[in-house]
């Protein structure tokens, strides 16, 4: 076993104090599927473990592990599991809340006495590896994740064991610039076509923290960024105040530094000698400011045009001139500002800053446009919250302000859209068309009376959805955008819809 695997081990029992068996030799993952349990089977994959898991149905997310040589099966039977011959005494068992607790699988693993750990408490665990810089909020996550994981590799495409030079100077006491990053994603980098990037020699980790289930109350954050407070997942938290409060228990685990957007309703509990920075966008620069009105780290002279967006990036020292967005999406300058700041704090140069800021690619389901002509637009997005969809059409209308604007929208959990049912028909109702999908349910069995009639538009099943927009683009007589949103299974349609309407 090499140092790497030893010292692993050794952290796990000694943190957790709740491993009962001496060494490690297999990980076995139920719903490997999801992209952060895929990121986590992939970490241990590359540090020689044998991964194994479950999902239920095959995707190209899948595929890709398969293809790296991790074994997955797609049947919930005793024997398929049983023909792996894993035993309890050395094997580690992780588990996502979308895998149902009756699960042919899991009640076998539970009823063997296999150790079966949430994904949060094991992703905890390599936080206390390595110094983690966290992003946490209610929006904006991934991106701002993943850019930041950008900012912190080198300038090559492969992320992998990558080297690089330090430098620069931040107020916050770290050893060096890293030389590269680790980072679990919650998404795919369009730029490393992965969720995970691993650099053996770096000290950092960059980590998506998310506040479903109170996962990230599990880490321990070297640095993190706080992005949003806006109340979601109610069927969890109760009420905006009960969210809003995880929140702030969750700035009690830093040990670095917190860096959080100006204004928003968050209360921080830091610990002692934890340093408290904000960032934003002074939109208005000729209007007069206090050093009290202005963040810690902002950007300012924004200019848009010719499908790029330019900000000057200012930081408690100095200030970094003409940031091109290599994403030039209006939500990405606020999300840039945020990584950007994680990334000077470590010591990152401002040059190396503005460089890979301009080389970003964005994420998987962040945005994407998949097809741009006269007649039509096609962009594909990953929100499911109300505030997430109303950023993404105010985007659109940046970007193709003559253009009808057809969104498609797939609801994401009966309880979601029960509680925000007014705040999505209100967002909703600001499209010139919205058509619906059904309800994907996800985790959770339907709620009599919840339907995505709920949101005030028609509802389209979705084998005839590439059908419906076909017909649509074909009798227009202006230019369209087409909007496809949701954190379902509608990302599935995204090939055939961009095939017909290229056709």
């Amino acid at each position: 076993m090499s140092q790497k695997m030893r010292t692993f081990a050794r952290n796990f029992s000694e943190i957790k104090k709740m491993i009962s068996f001496q060494d490690i030799h297999n990980f076995y993952f139920l719903g490997i599927g999801g992209i952060g349990m895929s990121a986590l089977a992939r970490y241990f994959h590359q540090l020689g473990y044998p991964v194994f898991g479950y999902d239920r149905t095959p995707s190209s997310l899948t595929r890709e592990l398969e293809e790296e040589g991790i074994k997955i099966t797609f049947e919930d039977r005793l024997k398929v599991v049983q023909s792996l011959g894993l035993s309890r005494f050395n094997t580690v068992v992780i588990r996502t809340p979308a895998v149902p607790y009756e699960c042919e699988i899991y009640c076998y693993l539970r009823e063997q006495g296999f150790e079966i750990y949430k994904r949060a408490e094991i992703l905890g665990i390599v936080t206390r590896q390595m110094k983690a810089l966290c992003v946490a909020g209610t929006h904006g996550k991934t991106t701002t994740s993943t850019l930041l994981a950008h900012l912190l590799t080198e300038n090559r495409q492969d992320a992998l064991n990558s080297q690089g030079e330090g430098g620069g100077g931040g107020e916050v006491e770290v050893d060096a610039c890293p030389r590269g990053v680790n980072a679990f994603l919650g998404g795919i980098s369009m730029n490393y076509g992965t969720n995970l990037l691993v650099d053996k020699k770096s000290d950092y980790v960059v980590v998506e923290a998310d506040e479903y289930d109170r996962s990230f109350h599990q880490l321990t954050p070297y640095i993190s960024v706080v992005t949003a407070v806006d109340p979601d997942h109610l069927d969890i938290y109760g009420t905006a105040e009960a969210y809003r409060d995880a929140f702030a228990h969750y700035t009690s685990l830093i040990t670095g530094a917190l860096v959080m957007k100006k204004g928003i309703e968050l209360t921080p509990r830091l610990q002692s000698g934890v340093k408290l920075y904000t960032y934003g966008i002074v939109e208005n620069e000729d209007l007069p400011h206090s050093e009290s009105d202005l963040p810690d780290f902002y950007a300012d002279h924004i200019r848009m045009g010719d499908g790029q967006i330019m900000f000057d990036f200012h930081t408690p020292e100095s200030v970094v001139k003409d940031v091109r967005l290599g994403v030039p999406v209006w939500i990405n300058i606020e999300n840039s500002v945020a990584a950007m700041s994680v990334a000077w704090l470590t010591g990152q140069k401002p040059a190396e800053l503005k460089e890979k800021a301009g080389s970003f690619k964005g994420v998987l389901r962040r945005f994407n446009i998949h097809v741009n002509s006269p007649k039509v637009a096609y962009i594909d997005d990953y929100a499911h919250h109300p505030d997430e969809i109303a950023t993404a059409i105010d985007s659109i209308r940046k970007l193709f302000p003559q253009r009808r604007l057809i969104g498609v929208f797939q609801p994401h959990l009966y309880t979601r859209t029960r509680d925000f049912a007014q705040d999505f028909a209100r967002v909703l109702g600001t499209l010139d068309e919205l058509i619906l999908l059904p309800i994907y349910p996800a985790r959770e069995e339907p709620i009599p009376g919840i339907t995505s009639e709920l949101l005030g538009g028609p509802v389209v099943e979705k084998k005839d959805l590439v059908k419906v927009l076909k017909e649509k683009v074909k009798n227009a007589t202006e230019p369209l955008v087409i909007l496809t949103v949701g954190a379902g299974d509608i990302d599935r349609l995204v090939p055939n819809i961009t095939q017909a309407l290229n056709e």
